[in-house]
């Protein structure tokens, strides 16, 4: 049986989550989830957070990466990795940032949340919607992906590749093409990708990412986890299972697992 995984996680040490990490392990040791990253967001500008709300206090980190040893230790029978979500931000980057900065992280997410300093997947944002260009933010969101999955940062994985659906405005173009651009940019930089659950229970109502978009990933030899994103204890293994099948409809036979040091583990759907 594929065991019960869960690569993306949050907890209280980032402004916008509910639990504290103790919290977040003991759900996921009493769900029977086998593997776990903790994957606080990494500090980003406070230009582009002055609330402190979307990401993590660079103050937090040091006490957050010995908390998630702490728990690691307390909880020898499941396996927890020490991660981050690291986002890009393209040309807002003001950190000075380099590949050693993330040598400790067993894990690290890619992910694309800001689009020219607009967080498009927050709900404290969602009104510009109503306003935007759905189809210029679409090309600019990918633009900004491929550029992301491509780079030379220490990107284990890219994160819901296609989150900028999650508040269901789809663009009026054919996505195919695009698709293929993210599936190509991906292999460039070696890249693993996730099916983030949390899509299903968001206005979109569809995992991330898209099936169509999954079945390319697949055929192009792209390797894929599966996380939870939950951001509250009850939310630990949410639509694992049906990310496993999801994978597999999509053309998948194995799921792979990040571990300890960065090996790559895989396991049969």
């Amino acid at each position: 049986m594929t065991p019960l995984v869960t690569m993306h996680t949050h907890s209280s040490f980032c402004g916008h989550a509910k639990d504290a990490l103790p919290t977040m392990v003991e759900a996921a040791v009493s769900a029977g989830v086998r593997f776990m990253a903790a994957t606080e967001h990494f500090p980003i500008p406070d230009e582009l957070d002055p609330t402190g709300h979307s990401s993590m206090p660079a103050d937090r980190l040091e006490p957050y990466c010995a908390a998630v040893l702490e728990q690691r230790a307390a909880h020898p029978d499941m396996e927890l990795l020490l991660g981050c979500e690291l986002d890009w931000l393209g040309s807002d980057e003001t950190r000075d940032l380099s590949t050693e900065d993330f040598d400790r992280f067993d894990i690290v997410l890619g992910s694309v949340h800001f689009i020219d300093g607009w967080l498009v997947n927050s709900r404290k944002s969602e009104h510009r919607w109503a306003d935007a260009d759905v189809d210029a933010v679409w090309r600019r969101y990918i633009d900004l992906w491929c550029d992301a999955a491509a780079s030379s940062m220490p990107f284990t994985a890219m994160a819901h590749p296609d989150v900028v659906k999650k508040f269901g405005h789809r663009p009026s173009f054919d996505l195919s093409p695009y698709y293929d651009r993210m599936v190509e940019a991906a292999v460039a930089g070696g890249r693993m990708i996730e099916v983030n659950t949390s899509g299903a229970a968001s206005p979109c109502a569809e995992m991330y990412p898209a099936p169509d978009l999954l079945a390319r990933f697949a055929r192009a030899g792209v390797a894929c986890t599966v996380g939870t994103d939950a951001h509250e204890a009850a939310h630990i293994a949410r639509g694992v299972h049906d990310a496993y099948k999801l994978m597999h409809d999509a053309g998948y036979r194995r799921l792979a697992v990040p571990g300890y040091g960065r090996e790559v583990r895989f396991f049969d759907l």
